[in-house]
């Protein structure tokens, strides 16, 4: 693995979780559905080496200082990962003209984290079958990867 792969799949990672952000906050301001709460993502991480990895309800859970800012270091972290991941995995050929479906196949599958990890692991149920509206929850998660695999397409194009 060479370190110009390992660059490209950083940039991509980042500007993949950016487009992530930005989606999510043009969905709050124009219809009002909630950003995600990365201080409770990051209560869930911080707890983790205290050996909690599941919880009933992680709003119940006790706070942790500096858990906003865990949160958001994970997610773009787990996006830098994610990018690095699908760079090694489409090599040099793909990097040199980068095409979108892989981007995209990639990041829907990459949704399966939040659904069967993440999710159960804060109390939300697999694919967020707790929530008020699992269905709407699906969707957005959906809608939301498939921002990020034009985030990894348009990291690769740089």
């Amino acid at each position: 693995m060479t370190d110009s792969i390992v660059m490209n799949g950083v940039v991509m990672g980042v500007v993949a979780t950016v487009a992530m952000d930005v989606w999510a906050q043009l969905l709050r301001a124009l219809a009002g559905v909630p950003a995600p709460n990365w201080a409770m993502v990051g209560r869930w991480v911080a707890h983790m080496p205290r050996g909690q990895l599941v919880h009933d309800d992680i709003g119940a859970a006790a706070p942790v200082p500096g858990e906003l800012a865990i949160g958001w270091l994970f997610h773009y972290a787990v996006g830098i990962v994610y990018g690095v991941a699908l760079a090694v995995i489409m090599g040099p050929a793909w990097l040199a003209t980068p095409t979108f479906i892989p981007a995209w196949i990639f990041a829907v599958l990459t949704v399966g984290f939040g659904w069967f990890v993440l999710h159960p692991g804060m109390g939300l149920g697999w694919a967020a079958s707790k929530t008020p509206n699992p269905w709407r929850a699906r969707g957005l998660g959906l809608a939301a990867h498939t921002v990020f695999g034009v985030g990894l397409w348009l990291g690769a194009l740089l």
